[in-house]
């Protein structure tokens, strides 16, 4: 039987709420969660013959201590590698902001710096295959990724999962901020009264520019999976995929078309473009959800997409 860490973050860690590089650019993730599912999921494991420690981490280095359990053996480059046979890791999540919080520090431990590029790293990819993670949800969600991927969501399950073994790899998207993205991100705000906000920048997908910054945009979406395939009603991507190797991005744009006898109709215009990397460059402080997570994009930013880079345990 496989040693298992469930792995728990606390108010004032990376999951519960310090600002900067723990849960995102600017936000907290929530309120006191109920650990009633880890414990039943210990349990499950226990009970099936598995060595399982549960850990509350409060930081960044807490987490890190966690995930140093998974290294592989010494390299002869000295970098820092998976191991294909490590603990397998359970992460108990009251919101995917949580999640990401743990898979960025995966990609910080793993990702090995552009002049140490090892020769087995693939081609398309900055970080090696990361170690699959269980989603142990610590509340209901019809919306969160684990809904979206159709996993576990019972901690009997959820351990059935973990000891099954098998996983299902899936696409990362990391940015030059140094974060990732799992779901996706919303860029664009709202008024008091939840009317959107225009405003002006420069989108692009690989070579395919959907605004230059001339038109105001009321809201861009950039997609890894459905999380926020629709925003208010209106159809932004469609039928995004968490394992096709791409990104797929939306801008929705304010226009007048003109109708019968000459009347003035607005609607709302949606450019799409699907591709391996997308940069944002807005005109002013742009207000974002990534994740959950919100904060403010001051400037350009990139992502772009790591195929199956992660992976989470499935049934």
């Amino acid at each position: 039987m496989p040693d298992v860490v469930i792995l728990s973050l606390g108010d004032e860690s990376p999951g519960g709420g310090c600002a900067g590089g723990c849960c995102g650019e600017g936000g907290g993730c929530g309120p006191e969660r109920p650990r009633t599912p880890v414990l039943a999921c210990a349990q499950a494991l226990t009970a099936a013959g598995a060595r399982v420690r549960t850990v509350t981490a409060a930081s960044n280095a807490e987490i890190d201590d966690v995930l140093a359990a998974g290294d592989g053996p010494g390299r002869p480059d000295g970098l820092a590698w998976p191991a294909a046979d490590g603990p397998r890791l359970v992460v108990a999540t009251a919101a995917d902001g949580q999640l990401r919080a743990v898979v960025r520090r995966l990609v910080r431990r793993y990702a090995p710096p552009p002049s140490r590029r090892p020769a087995d790293l693939p081609a398309t990819r900055t970080v090696p295959d990361l170690p699959p993670l269980a989603i142990l949800p610590l509340g209901p969600s019809d919306t969160d990724l684990a809904a979206q991927l159709g996993l576990p969501r019972e901690p009997a399950d959820v351990a059935a999962a973990v000891l099954g073994g098998r996983s299902r790899r899936l696409d990362l998207l990391r940015t030059d901020s140094g974060s990732v993205t799992l779901d996706g991100a919303l860029l664009g705000g709202a008024d008091d009264h939840g009317r959107a906000l225009p405003w002006r920048g420069r989108v692009e997908v690989d070579d395919v520019l959907l605004t230059d910054g001339a038109d105001p945009v009321v809201a861009t979406v950039i997609a890894n999976a459905a999380g926020y395939a629709t925003v208010g009603g209106v159809p932004m991507v469609r039928d995004p995929d968490p394992a096709d190797g791409v990104v797929d991005v939306a801008v929705a744009i304010p226009v007048v078309a003109r109708g019968p006898f000459g009347r003035r109709r607005p609607r709302v215009e949606v450019r799409r473009a699907r591709g391996r990397a997308v940069s944002v460059t807005p005109t002013a402080a742009l207000p974002f959800n990534d994740d959950g997570v919100s904060g403010n994009l001051a400037r350009k930013r990139a992502w772009w997409t790591e195929p199956g880079a992660w992976a989470v345990y499935a049934h």
